[in-house]
């Protein structure tokens, strides 16, 4: 489980204070826009909206840009910006100043998610999934430890508790940078004779995983979203199992990402992982669609092992999601295709939540099981979208295998 020393270990140690920060704010954020700012939660919600959609701009440019003066660079140009941004926060008197504000710091965040992608498959080395996951219980358990530092500033409730809170998010921006300085620049890699410029935006099988990659990564809305907003609305469930879900969510990604991650690193595998993760979801859903009958007991216990079912699905998704993301991107262009990725990735998560909000609480148990009829069509779809994107890749065996990271790509300077 322990990351490599050197920039492996590195670049883990400054997502997990990043990803720390992250947690600490994320779960206060809602409240002091609202308590403290005194913003309306519908115009947080519209003022969120717009600037999840502003982001949808800053991770293909980021990427690319990583791809011609190397990742690092640009992740803490990035880095910086966010810090600004974060800070800019404690300023938000009014909704276009928090709308302004979110914007720029989400724009921020995707080209820095961009470029992370492309650092990770470079210090990676020749199996940058794997590295991936174990990076992603790192900063899971980051985030689990940050949320209850949130829950004493909610307790206290006053507008200084916020404010250093976010300040103190802030400040983990710098520190990530900081840590960042720890992992060598890598330089960038020359473009093969006849590569064609912006060959990700005219990829058309890997932007077809990206869309499929994108609707399968909605499960972290059903936890995070659908669940919480389906206890308080359809079911007798007490809103702290609400909590509980998160928790619970958090747990079963630490206890499966790395053991799923090492099972999923070629191209035939990563299609079928997006299988399981459809399928998985789906039985998740179905259950779902029972909790709102019965005793508190029955409800609670129900709800709980079909969150636990889509957890899971996750998990599938995200391992299928790292290995596929590098594996299918040629060696000089990985920014490029990490933030085509990312884009589906965003798309899905600006437009998912209103989507599945609608469905599940318009329609109640019925729109359960169209939700799990729509995941599991999606990850049937897995295996054939991955092997056609498979089959297009240079130097790909016939067997499946996806091209992997070269030396050159993975050696530091």
């Amino acid at each position: 489980m322990t990351p490599e020393p050197g920039p492996q270990r590195a670049l883990v140690a400054s997502s997990f204070v990043n990803r720390l920060g992250t947690g600490m704010f994320v779960a206060v954020s809602a409240l002091y826009f609202t308590l403290v700012v005194g913003i309306p939660a519908r115009q947080v919600g519209t003022g969120l909206t717009i600037a999840g959609t502003a982001g949808l701009i800053g991770s293909v440019p980021a990427g690319m840009l990583a791809d011609r003066v190397g990742p690092r660079a640009v992740q803490l140009v990035t880095l910086l910006v966010q810090t600004v941004t974060m800070a800019g926060f404690v300023f938000v008197h009014s909704w276009w100043v928090f709308t302004v504000v979110a914007a720029l710091d989400r724009i921020a965040d995707a080209a820095n998610n961009a470029a992370r992608g492309t650092l990770i498959g470079r210090v990676g080395g020749e199996r940058p999934a794997l590295f991936r996951a174990k990076l992603r219980t790192f900063v899971s358990i980051a985030v689990v430890l940050g949320t209850p530092v949130a829950g004493i500033a909610i307790q206290i409730g006053t507008r200084a508790a916020y404010v250093t809170l976010i300040l103190v998010n802030a400040a983990t921006y710098v520190v990530c940078a900081l840590l960042l300085l720890r992992v060598p620049e890598f330089p960038p890699l020359p473009r093969p004779a006849g590569a064609r410029r912006f060959a990700a935006l005219a990829d058309r099988p890997y932007a077809a995983f990206a869309a499929l990659n994108g609707l399968l990564s909605l499960q972290g809305v059903v936890t995070a979203l659908v669940i919480p907003l389906w206890i308080t609305a359809r079911t007798q469930v007490p809103p702290s199992v609400a909590a509980a879900v998160f928790g619970l969510n958090f747990v079963v990604g630490i206890v499966l990402m790395q053991p799923i991650g090492r099972r999923v690193e070629t191209t035939a595998q990563g299609g079928r992982a997006l299988r399981a993760s459809g399928l998985a979801a789906a039985a998740g859903c179905a259950v779902l669609a029972g909790s709102a009958a019965g005793p508190r007991w029955a409800q609670t216990s129900v709800l709980l092992l079909g969150a636990a079912i889509v957890s899971a699905a996750g998990v599938w998704a995200l391992a299928a999601g790292f290995s596929l993301a590098f594996g299918l991107a040629p060696d000089h262009a990985q920014g490029e295709y990490q933030g085509l990725n990312l884009l589906g990735l965003d798309t899905a998560a600006a437009a998912g939540p209103a989507a599945l909000t609608a469905l599940v609480l318009g329609f109640g148990a019925p729109g359960w099981f169209v939700l799990a009829a729509g995941f599991a069509a999606a990850g049937l779809l897995g295996p054939a979208v991955t092997g056609w994107a498979g089959r297009c890749r240079p130097g790909a065996a016939v067997t499946g295998r996806a091209a992997r990271p070269s030396a050159a790509g993975s050696s530091a300077p």
